[in-house]
């Protein structure tokens, strides 16, 4: 149990260094290789993940960079999707894709998929996409299928993820709705390659100053690492962090900076946000809501409302004909201030969607 000063006050050294709070950040890229990597499964509202920690950007600004490629998007680490840094995607590919691969095993073998065909494979979507060529999965399934390799479904889904993690493929910008790939020695040039112990504290020494304070139980949960390369990676990077002890836990961060009380400070955080995605153990945020989340989950808000920087309710986005809505659904009632500082927090992200909206309350 921690107690309730040390919790405010982790609370908001969190807020602080993933840059919800006082962000100097004025490009998407830059909260991107901040945090190593942002869980982007949801590629609609993972926008407004980076929007939120990032200053003066609007949703087109989010898809720009990602279209020029200066984010890219890719499965790495847990195996989910990722917005990482192009400098930054071999290095980290070739540090977690091990542990994907033993993750993928099983599933690979009922699929019938043996390294010598995600070799073929490989051969087939490198060609057709070299040239600077970017294309679908369906019509990268296509060619596939015309050289024989049956490509649908979670079999394809598979092929795709292996040619990401041994870094032949990368995401493409976006035709319309669609998502493309990219060869990723085209897309992403200059990403650089380091030997495994660098690699392991350049992972390890961004996970603390972006998301601690945090255990080592989180970060191996993040970044999908065995606790014994956590606890090399701490050995390697200790004196870049701070070690401490808060309840009966130990938790590591970068150097202590000032990191002022959030008050009520409120947020409307996308599903898989950084801010209770990346740690293991989330009771401190959820505090008795975790069911309640769950909850609503299933009844259609799937997205966290934060206040203080714990968790007060969820809501949901609605695009219709007559535009972009926002429905609030509070665990508890609302005061009149906490109201005020939800109505805010949309405005916010009416502002970035460049939208006008005015939130429905649930119920």
């Amino acid at each position: 149990m921690i107690p309730s000063r040390a919790g405010r006050d982790l609370i908001a050294r969190r807020l602080h260094n993933q840059r919800l709070i006082a962000s100097t950040f004025h490009d998407p890229a830059q909260v991107v290789a901040w945090h190593g990597a942002v869980q982007a499964q949801e590629y609609a509202v993972a926008r407004w993940a980076l929007g939120l920690r990032c200053n003066g950007t609007v949703d087109a600004g989010v898809e720009r960079a990602f279209d020029e490629g200066r984010i890219l998007r890719t499965h790495v680490m847990r195996p989910t999707w990722h917005f990482v840094a192009p400098a930054d995607i071999r290095w980290l590919q070739e540090l977690t894709a091990p542990r994907v691969e033993a993750a993928m095993a099983s599933y690979n073998r009922k699929l019938e998929l043996t390294p010598k065909l995600f070799a073929r494979s490989h051969r087939i979507v490198a060609r057709a996409l070299e040239g600077g060529r970017f294309l679908t999965r369906a019509e990268l399934a296509a060619a596939l299928s015309r050289r024989g390799i049956a490509a649908s479904g979670q079999r394809l889904g598979h092929l795709m993820m292996q040619a990401e993690l041994d870094r032949v493929i990368c995401s493409g910008p976006r035709r319309g709705k669609q998502f493309t790939y990219a060869l990723l020695d085209e897309r992403a040039p200059r990403a650089r390659t380091v030997d495994r112990e660098a690699a392991l504290a350049e992972l390890t020494r961004r996970y603390f100053s972006s998301h601690g304070p945090a255990t080592a139980r989180d970060y191996s949960w993040w970044s999908g690492l065995t606790m014994k390369d956590v606890r090399l990676g701490l050995e390697l990077c200790k004196s870049a962090l701070v070690r401490e002890t808060i309840g009966e836990l130990t938790y590591w961060s970068s150097p202590a900076v000032p990191a002022s009380d959030p008050g009520e400070a409120t947020y409307l955080l996308p599903i898989y946000d950084e801010y209770l995605i990346a740690y293991k153990d989330r009771e401190l945020v959820t505090g008795p809501h975790a069911a309640d989340a769950g909850a609503a989950f299933a009844a259609g808000f799937p997205h966290h409302l934060i206040v203080g920087g714990r968790l007060r309710g969820s809501w949901a986005r609605t695009v219709g004909r007559n535009g972009l809505s926002v429905t609030i659904a509070p665990f508890r009632r609302l005061t009149a201030g906490e109201t005020r500082q939800v109505k805010r927090a949309v405005e916010r992200f009416g502002v970035f969607n460049g939208a006008s909206i005015q939130p429905t309350f649930f119920p």
